[in-house]
C-alpha cells in the first residue's frame, strides 16, 4: 500500500479505541443515543481511512496502469474502482 501509512494507521487506531469505548458504554448500559453517536463518529473515521486508501490506490496503482499503456490493466483498475464505488454506495 502506498499513501500516508502513518495517518491511516492513526485513523484506524483511533477507530479501534472508539470501538473499545463503545463496548464499555454498552456494558455500562449507557444511553442509546450516546452509543449511536459514538458509532457514527467511528464510522466517519473509518470512511476517512478508506478514502485515504482509495486515493493512494488512484495515485499509485491506477496511475501506473495508465502509464504502462496496457489496455487490459487499465480496464482491470477501472473495474476495481467501479466495484469499490458500488460497495460504498450501498
Amino acid at each position: 500500500m502506498t499513501g500516508d501509512k502513518t495517518a491511516i494507521q492513526r485513523l484506524i487506531k483511533t477507530a479501534r479505541g472508539q470501538l473499545d469505548g463503545i463496548l464499555r458504554m454498552i456494558e455500562e448500559d449507557r444511553y442509546c443515543v450516546d452509543i449511536s453517536n459514538q458509532l457514527m463518529a467511528t464510522q466517519a473515521i473509518l470512511r476517512k481511512a478508506n478514502q485515504e486508501i482509495i486515493l493512494a490506490h488512484l495515485n499509485c496503482c491506477v496511475r501506473k496502469a495508465f502509464a504502462s499503456g496496457s489496455e487490459d490493466e487499465q480496464k482491470e483498475k477501472l473495474e476495481e474502482i467501479k466495484r469499490i464505488l458500488d460497495k460504498m454506495a450501498k
